[in-house]
């Protein structure tokens, strides 16, 4: 019996032995990280996140920390799927790095060649820019970003029409300026190029060469997923608050590829092999290179008195290039609603770290990709959660003490020139959208496609926005809405400052929205007005519609906007109001911006 229980207890000794050799041994370099990384996750209080570092065509550390379901506890892995916003650009950029090579694209062309319907806000910007422009940020055109943040569409071809509107705030290759619409702009030019959809191109030029099979490309791809991350912000430095995803729309191609850090584990190593993935060339060597290089200054990138060894801040193809330490770093982040990411490599020394974190607008990819660094280089360590920890909480006390001092430019004891209900409307501006102005409960808001916000009287005909909430937060204004009058008197426009590279607000023109009036009532216009000596006609066109005709001028179309009130269509500041005796009409009033003139019925 004894004998036997001894052969037991051996086997199971054995069996021990040959669980432990399986089991990869930690890195050295990376011994005791997954407490400094922990410490990270508590010092930033963010939900989870995932790392996965590269060493030529290893994976030789994959971890999760936290959550990516913050409320049931479910814990974050190397395979739970985060979006990884403008991280997607490099992927986009490559596809012309493709299309270069089949000789179907020249990046010294202008990109109007390849896609006629683009059109830029001036001539100097169409005759100039070429393709390179679009790739490395240097058009001279500012963000724009509200244009497709607050108005999103699924039509590629109604973002591309807006960017003839949208206004330059520099000369072309004058300045470094980061663009989403440019990159928009790439994926269409493909799109023209190769007959096939952004998503149907990086589907098959990347994902399937690259075993990225649980990548996908929208917010439906990321629901219908297994082990996904669910995107949070972090409320006044202290409460984790859930966040609804974004569905970037017809912009994914700036942003939309959902993924996890093994998975870009597989993209990046195809960048540190020169555009190789497992022996095979999926990106040209020449594209690679050309992507990495400088081909547009950022900033001075000048280094700092406690950091002489990190410094340069350029761009190339979808990538910021930077100096750390002495090694040259490719690199790329990537921010959207309740997420952040980094994906890095330094090419020189065949090491790439992706970092992924549900929390919006994080320092944790930052500060976890500085850590792995030092230690997988071999550098002097720098204790970046607590120097980068303590950056932030002095910025936050600078704005504080800001706050403070700041004095207000509202003048008190003014009140808005018209009715609450006389600013409704709907709001429209070609290069971003139309959004819809309306009074509820006695409060004036501004209606979005994916957002509502209230506005609260500043002074004169200028309101501020707050987000709106069951319990708003006052402290929290969004921008100012400047309301404009025309002639008439009556508000025309809305300017708002959205677009802060820019001198000059955007202006939304307003127009007064159509009120639905019963035929009956509608008849009760039709008629013959005597005019100063000529006869003005108003009659019913489809049993719905009251039309105006006057000798010598078109037709014009009228729009009820109130009781007895109408507006002409395409006329800013020209109305119609009829004035009644009992419920009889007596005479048509033209309200005009040259003055008020009355017309008796006939």
């Amino acid at each position: 019996m004894k004998k036997l229980i001894f052969i037991l207890f051996a086997a199971l000794v054995s069996v021990s032995v040959l669980a432990q050799k399986k089991k990869p041994a930690i890195d050295t370099r990376l011994v005791n990280v997954d407490a400094e990384l922990q410490k990270v996750l508590e010092t930033w209080k963010a939900p989870g996140f995932a790392v996965a570092v590269i060493e030529k065509d290893k994976i030789v550390y994959a971890k999760g920390f936290g959550y990516s379901d913050y409320e049931n506890k479910v814990a974050v892995t190397p395979n739970t799927l985060f979006a990884i916003g403008s991280c997607s650009k490099a992927f986009t950029s490559a596809l012309l790095g493709l299309l270069n090579k089949e000789g179907k694209i020249d990046f010294n062309q202008s990109p109007i060649k390849y896609l006629p319907e683009l059109k830029f806000f001036n001539d100097d910007m169409n005759n100039n820019i070429i393709v390179k422009d679009l790739m490395s940020h240097r058009t001279g055109l500012p963000r724009h970003d509200y244009s497709w943040y607050l108005f999103p569409t699924e039509s590629r071809d109604s973002l591309i029409e807006r960017i003839v509107y949208q206004e330059p705030f520099a000369g072309v290759r004058e300045k470094w300026y980061y663009n989403n619409f440019m990159f928009l702009a790439q994926a269409s030019i493909a799109e023209k190029i190769t007959g096939k959809s952004w998503e149907e191109n990086i589907s098959e030029k990347f994902f399937k060469p690259m075993g990225m099979t649980r990548c996908n490309l929208s917010i439906e791809g990321m629901k219908r997923g297994g082990d996904v991350a669910f995107g949070y912000k972090l409320e006044k430095e202290t409460t984790i608050s859930k966040m609804d995803y974004y569905n970037i729309a017809a912009m994914s191609p700036a942003g939309s590829i959902n993924s996890s850090v093994n998975e870009m584990a597989n993209w990046v190593k195809t960048w540190i092999y020169g555009g190789k993935f497992n022996g095979q060339e999926l990106l040209p060597a020449a594209y690679v290179s050309e992507a990495i290089s400088s081909q547009m200054v950022v900033s001075p990138g000048l280094p700092e008195k406690e950091h002489a060894d990190v410094h340069l801040s350029n761009y190339g193809y979808g990538w910021f290039l930077a100096s750390y330490k002495g090694h040259y770093r490719v690199e790329h982040g990537g921010n959207i609603d309740g997420f952040s990411a980094s994906a890095s490599f330094f090419p020189s020394d065949s090491l790439g770290i992706i970092v992924l974190v549900n929390q919006n607008g994080s320092a944790v990819p930052s500060v976890v990709r500085n850590i792995v660094s030092d230690r997988m280089l071999g550098l002097a360590v720098t204790d970046w959660n607590k120097e980068l920890k303590a950056r932030r909480e002095k910025a936050i006390k600078q704005q504080e003490e800001d706050q403070k001092v700041k004095s207000s430019s509202k003048v008190k004891g003014t009140k808005p020139s018209h009715i609450l209900q006389e600013f409704s409307g709907r709001y429209s501006h070609p290069g971003y959208g139309t959004f819809d102005l309306v009074v509820e409960r006695d409060s004036l808001f501004a209606k979005f496609k994916l957002s509502k916000l209230w506005l609260r009287h500043y002074h004169y005909d200028v309101f501020e926005s707050f987000e709106a909430k069951t319990k708003v937060d006052t402290t929290a204004s969004q921008t100012l809405f400047n309301f404009l009058t025309n002639e008439s008197g009556e508000i025309s426009k809305v300017a708002i400052k959205i677009e802060p590279a820019l001198l000059n607000a955007i202006e939304f023109k307003r127009t007064p929205v159509k009120i639905n009036v019963d035929k009956d009532v509608l008849s009760q216009y039709v008629g013959e007005y005597e005019l100063g000596g000529m006869i003005a006609k108003f009659y019913l066109k489809g049993g719905e519609t009251l039309f105006l005709t006057v000798p010598g001028q078109p037709e014009y179309e009228l729009i009820a906007t109130s009781e007895d009130r109408f507006s002409i269509k395409n006329l800013d500041g020209f109305k119609i109001e009829f004035v009644k005796s009992g419920q009889v009409i007596q005479e048509a009033i033209f309200q005009q911006p040259n003055g008020n003139f009355k017309a008796k019925k006939k």
